[in-house]
């Protein structure tokens, strides 16, 4: 007895080891032992996780080219910015005749002026950053052209500053100095949102709502997959022989990798199964209302509009009552999103073009008195100033924005 005892000890203690063995390899190759009950086999129909990358391809394939929430975010706010006329100003003085202001108003052969401010709007959406050249012959300015983030690529120096910039096309290799000889500035202007961890790179809005990107991706594509199959739900596969028993592992193992090839992930989503030999199929997949796919792709798409600065009110989003009605919406937009970002470029490209002319105080504003969105607030500011009797009519002028009468 006591030598049978220490044998099976011995075993138990081998099995014991073998299945700690097992359990650590599975553990390091990032698998998770898995032991269902005696004649069940678990399917969830679960994929791997699959994140977006945050390249400006990636993040524009599967953002602006394929999601409407982003596409509309993406143009309400670049069209939006793109419609405000923008004026010169000297100083304080106004200037109504310059070369900048026709090269602004025609910056190149193939795009006006709403066109180039729209496509630096939508580069600082999706990727952080802007890029504007300017196309010199003799040492005058004589075009302008935004340059695609995804295509450029900042040569930094020993101290980490910006040395120059390589623009690609295809196998082509353009090198663009990031200092401007003598007094003038670089031929290249880079624009470029807050990153907290980049020095000389910017972080897109799109990139910090990637989670709601993906989320509202995967729930349309896993709802389109369901309605094509029929919205058969997942459960479990339970083995019950007329004789009793169980499977043997090698049959365990080879339907549990038929289920997985066949019948995982959103594009095979409700296949119909085909059973056999004692086969039962028993549903435990939650019910549409408990999954509440809708709800959960508007939350994703209120997300994404917060990570953009849009109003969900104004792309149509259900179950959000933040603003009261659309024009109060209307007028966040243009306050806390499309204004903000304009004021950005244009102070950015004001000074920039202002150093080309030799004229360091230029600068572009945008003209807020033809923006029909901020109408409302106009009419009040008027009301207010015209009503008060201790200031002059010159003084009126100016604090409403206008100068001096003559």
């Amino acid at each position: 007895m006591t030598i049978r005892n220490t044998i099976a000890a011995w075993l138990g203690r081998a099995d014991t080891d073998a299945r700690a063995e097992t359990a650590e390899a599975d553990r390091q190759a990032g698998r998770k032992s898995f032991a269902p009950p005696a004649g069940t086999l678990v399917f969830s129909g679960a994929g791997s996780d699959a994140w977006t990358e945050r390249s400006y391809p990636a993040l524009a394939r599967t953002g602006f080219m394929q999601n409407p929430v982003v596409y509309r975010s993406v143009r309400m706010i670049a069209e939006t910015a793109a419609a405000i006329p923008m004026l010169l100003y000297d100083g304080t003085a106004e200037i109504e005749d310059h070369p900048l202001i026709e090269l602004l108003r025609r910056p190149n052969a193939a795009t006006d002026g709403s066109g180039l401010v729209e496509t630096l709007c939508g580069h600082l959406l999706l990727s952080g950053n802007a890029y504007l050249e300017a196309g010199m012959l003799a040492g005058e300015i004589r075009a302008l052209h935004a340059l695609r983030p995804d295509r450029v690529r900042v040569v930094e120096d020993r101290d980490g500053w910006p040395e120059a910039y390589e623009y690609r096309v295809g196998g082509s290799v353009r090198r663009i100095a990031a200092e401007g000889q003598g007094d003038k500035p670089a031929p290249l202007l880079h624009v470029r949102l807050f990153h907290p961890l980049a020095d000389i790179a910017g972080y897109p809005p799109l990139a910090a709502a990637q989670t709601a990107l993906d989320l509202h991706n995967a729930a349309s594509r896993w709802n389109k997959s369901l309605l094509d199959n029929s919205a058969r739900p997942s459960g479990a596969l339970v083995y019950k022989p007329a004789d009793g028993g169980n499977l043997a592992p090698d049959q365990f193992d080879r339907l549990k990798a038929e289920l997985e090839t066949g019948y995982a992930g959103s594009a095979r989503a409700g296949r119909p199964m085909l059973l056999e030999g004692g086969l039962d199929w028993k549903a435990m997949a939650l019910s549409p209302k408990d999954m509440d796919f809708v709800e959960a792709r508007n939350g994703a798409a209120r997300d994404i509009a917060l990570a953009f600065g849009v109003p969900p009110m104004l792309l149509g989003i259900p179950g959000d009552a933040t603003y009261s009605n659309y024009t109060e919406a209307n007028r966040a937009l243009y306050r806390l999103t499309v204004l903000p970002l304009l004021n950005r470029l244009c102070g950015a490209i004001g000074d920039w073009l202002g150093g080309h002319y030799g004229l360091p105080r230029l600068q572009l504003r945008a003209d807020l008195d033809r923006v029909d969105g901020l109408s409302a607030e106009r009419e009040a500011l008027w009301a207010r100033v015209s009503g008060v009797d201790f200031l002059s009519r010159d003084e009126k002028r100016q604090a409403v924005g206008y100068g001096t009468g003559r």
